[in-house]
Order: structure tokens, then sequence, then C-alpha cells
């Protein structure tokens, strides 16, 4: 029977702790390219636009995600697309993803005082120059906190990627446990990985909240 000792187990969880990490950073790009379209169609005001970003923010948040990954992953299957577990994982976090993103920055714009869009008027600048120039370095420091918060979030849900196969920390884990019969060292040293990525995420944030908002550290 084969035997690991401890430091095969820590080598063989943060080789899968970097999967976790590049799920995760896969997630949170594409997601933020997916969510300045919608973005910017829910700044426009157009009724049928504001109605769609609406409708796919309620869907992606309203179903669990673990019922995403599922269908990413089995139900492109039926239309004879095969994909991969990498593949269906990073599709289905990034769609997660966006869906609480454009929530968290159209409420960070929507926080500011409606004046500001007046006053950019009133000097002459169109709507591009009033969003980029005015409207979104006030609107940062309001969402730098809940976006790099959200962020944790997204690196806890790459552990349902397991449930499709993808090899991440918690599949790792499950392996190695299976191997061991050592589930208290091996998924407490699994705990132990996440802490040590989302803890330095949440304190970066109330960093970055306080510089810019000038406090002292």
């Amino acid at each position: 029977m084969m035997t690991f000792t401890d430091w095969d187990i820590v080598r063989n969880l943060l080789l899968a702790a970097r999967w976790t990490l590049l799920l995760s950073l896969t997630a949170f790009i594409g997601g933020t390219l997916v969510t300045l379209p919608l973005l910017l169609m829910r700044l426009t005001k157009r009724r049928w636009l504001t109605r769609f970003v609406r409708l796919y923010s309620e869907l992606f948040q309203g179903t669990p995600l673990l019922m995403q990954l599922f269908l990413a992953f089995f139900g492109l299957g039926l239309f004879g697309i095969n994909v991969s577990p990498w593949t269906a994982a990073a599709l289905a976090l990034t769609l997660y993803t966006s869906a609480y993103l454009v929530d968290i920055w159209s409420g960070s714009i929507a926080a500011l005082p409606k004046g500001q869009w007046e006053a950019s008027r009133c000097l002459g600048l169109n709507f591009t120059q009033t969003l980029w120039r005015v409207i979104t370095p006030q609107a940062l420091r309001i969402a730098i906190a809940p976006t790099v918060g959200f962020s944790v979030q997204v690196v806890k849900g790459t552990a349902l990627a397991s449930i499709i196969g993808f090899v991440e920390l918690t599949k790792a884990g499950t392996m190695l446990n299976n191997v061991t019969y050592e589930p208290f060292k091996v998924f407490g040293l699994v705990a132990l990985g996440y802490f040590l990525m989302c803890y330095p995420l949440s304190r970066y944030s109330q960093h970055l909240e306080k510089s810019l908002r000038g406090e002292k550290q």
C-alpha cells in the first residue's frame, strides 16, 4: 500500500493550490471582461438593455453555482460540444462572477450624487468623458472593498469545481484522504490553504480602502 509522508501531502496540496489560484484569477479576469459591457448597458438607461442585464444577474445569482457547473460541463455535451473540466469550471465561474460584479459596480456608481452627472454636462463633458474622468475615480473608492471581498468568495467557490472532476485544492484533498485515511490532517491542511489564499485578500482590501480614503495606516 502506498504511504504518504506529511511532506508528500503538503507538496501535492501546494501543486493543487496553484490550479485553485489560476482558476480564481481566470474567473475574475473573465468576469471583469463580461461585466464591463453589461455595466455600460445598464448605464444607458434603455429599458430593454437594463431588463436584459437584470435578468442575466438574477439568473446567475438565483441559481446554485453547483448547478451552473453541472450545466456547463454536461449540458454543452447535449449539443455535441465536449469540454474539459477546466473549461467548464472557468466558464461557469466567469458568468457567476460577472453577475455579482455588475451589481457591485453599478451600485457603487449609483451611490454617487446625481449632481455629478449634471455638473459634468454643464462643463461640456460627454457620457464617456464623464464616466471615465468624473464617475469612475469616485466609484472606485466605494467598489474596492466589496469587489475584493467578493474575490474571496470566488476563491472559495472554486472548491465546487471538484464535483466535475477538476483537480484543485479540495479535489486533491479528497484524493489524498482516500489514500492516507487521515481526514483531519488532510482537510485541516486544505482549510489552512484556503485561509492563506483568502486572508491576504481581505487585508489588502482594507489597505486599499484606507489608502483611497486618505486615512493613516
